[in-house]
């Protein structure tokens, strides 16, 4: 079930919503939980009832295990031993599911001996719900969290906002929440907040992203099929993806913030316009950012992190990023992205040991340079995320350094007047017959506006979530009143956010698929 359909938006979360806080406002708290966690399992099941078993096994195992590492007085040898065999059977599922194709394909190419793993169907939200699960074994077996509730602990893996794309959230940051008896009342605040919040997600996903989708989306599908693209249709289609991905993800982390608000919990913040960075480590902070945290903490940190010196530090990046490439695919686009992520960090951080920030400030032009040298180097990257094949990958590279053609469309030349005869003489020609994917003007002013909005408008968090009276209080600091756009209760802003919700509902006729979920 897709939060942007329509029997999400105007049955399954209504009658969620109600049945709630209708069984918690009359004390049945326990029913309450119950009723979310079946809820739950209903909305994971309604892609592929069969899978509810998986996850339901998962559960289970974790649960178990969970209450076992969290008893007191067992050995550190024994606890290790049980940690490792939680965690390596989570990694077998995955493996088996998501990868078992993969390495079966690249064996056979490698020995010639054909492999027969069957037809294996991804489970939606497999990477998600284990990765969470392996997180919270990791803290039961250091102390830091312990769950007796077995009914507590479906809740925290199956709360169906956080539930197929994320965020990826640790056991004490939601659990807690549903401890508290507020959170059985309705509170009119909180759902006007959530429901806004949802309706911008909506907007961002059903109109911004599907939308720019339509540059982007031939670019790729010619050039995974071994037709040249252009350098105007290369650079057009890679930066349309580096939006449509942009806005699709940060439309369902909207979302998901929105209906966790619903309820009256806070679900971390996931995605913090990583457009605006002025380097990679600063792209990391805020794209994605419970994954970045788990792989930092469960991955960077225990292989040694920054503690054994800057070769090993760089090692450790690299392997990191590699694994958190492949966490997004079986493919090696997946991995040769997460490898080139790797570099770019490493490379960051090579810089900055180099010329320590503290000793050189940079001035507006400096910082510029440093957020187009970073945007440049994130929207090359994309381009190996969205492609289906390295061929086609490398036929987008191709077009993006102009070896497929410098070309523009035969009406820009008269437009043009004398720069014209300059572009002719640097290479470039004007032609009507081999743009296919450029769509001219109209692509040029979406991206261009598209570029100032995610770099200068507020980020939803900033306008309409942050500083906000009934955050919790470990939010940040409040936003600054003289933020533009500042989102407030008020028919002002119900008139402007139903107006989102309705050209998002109404205005598109197709309910695509968020990005996120194949991973």
């Amino acid at each position: 079930m897709l939060f942007n359909s329509y029997i999400f938006i105007f049955l399954f979360l209504p009658v969620t919503v109600a049945v709630f806080f209708a069984l918690g406002g009359i004390g049945h708290h326990r029913v309450a939980i119950s009723w979310l966690v079946a809820a739950s399992l209903f909305f994971y099941g309604w892609w592929n009832p069969a899978f509810v078993t998986l996850i339901l096994f998962s559960v289970l195992f974790n649960y178990g295990m969970g209450i076992v590492l969290a008893q007191a007085g067992m050995s550190h040898s024994r606890r290790r031993t049980l940690l490792i065999i939680g965690v390596a059977t989570n990694l077998s599922l995955i493996g088996y599911f998501k990868y078992a194709g993969f390495f079966a394909r690249n064996v056979e190419a490698l020995t010639g001996v054909p492999i027969d793993v069957g037809d294996i169907v991804l489970p939606l939200a497999i990477s998600f719900f284990t990765f969470q699960q392996i997180a919270y074994l990791a803290d039961a077996a250091r102390g830091l969290t312990r769950e007796y509730s077995f009914l507590h602990y479906c809740l925290f893996v199956t709360f169906f906002p956080q539930l197929i794309a994320g965020p990826i959230v640790h056991h004490k940051e939601m659990m807690p929440q549903f401890a508290r008896d507020a959170i059985y009342t309705l509170r009119l605040p909180y759902l006007a907040t959530g429901l806004s919040v949802f309706f911008v997600g909506l907007f961002k996903k059903a109109v911004i992203a599907d939308g720019v989708a339509v540059y982007a989306t031939p670019v790729f599908v010619a050039a995974d099929q071994g037709h040249a693209v252009t350098f105007l249709e290369a650079w057009g289609g890679a930066l349309s993806y580096t939006f449509q991905l942009y806005f699709d993800f940060s439309g369902y982390s909207d979302m998901a913030l929105g209906l966790g608000y619903m309820f009256g919990i806070r679900l971390p913040l996931n995605f913090h316009s990583p457009y605006r960075a002025a380097s990679i480590i600063d792209f990391w902070r805020r794209w994605h950012m419970t994954l970045s945290r788990f792989l930092r903490d469960y991955l960077y940190i225990p292989l040694g992190g920054s503690r054994k010196g800057p070769g090993r530090r760089y090692v450790n990046l690299m392997v990191t990023m590699l694994l958190g490439g492949l966490w997004h695919g079986a493919s090696w686009n997946f991995v040769l992205w997460g490898g080139l992520h790797g570099l770019y960090l490493a490379i960051n951080h090579l810089w900055r040991a180099v010329v320590p920030r503290r000793t050189v400030r940079p001035g507006p032009l400096g910082r510029g340079l440093s957020w187009a040298l970073t945007f440049a180097a994130v929207v090359v990257a994309w381009v190996l995320f969205r492609a289906e094949t390295l061929d086609g990958a490398i036929m987008v590279y191709a077009g993006m350094a102009g070896l497929n053609g410098l070309v523009l469309p035969a009406q820009f030349e008269a437009q043009l007047g004398a720069l014209a005869p300059v572009l002719k003489a640097a290479g470039w020609s004007f032609s009507g017959q081999e743009l296919h994917y450029f769509f001219g003007y109209q692509e040029v002013l979406v991206l261009a506006g598209l570029v100032l909005a995610v770099v200068f408008l507020p980020n939803t968090y900033e306008a309409m979530i942050r500083g906000r009276r009934f955050e919790s209080a470990r939010a940040e600091p409040a936003v600054a009143p003289s933020l533009p756009l500042r989102w407030r209760l008020g028919r002002a802003w119900a008139v402007v956010v139903g107006a989102a919700a309705a050209w998002s509902l109404f205005g598109t006729v197709q309910e695509h698929e968020f990005l996120y979920f194949q991973f």
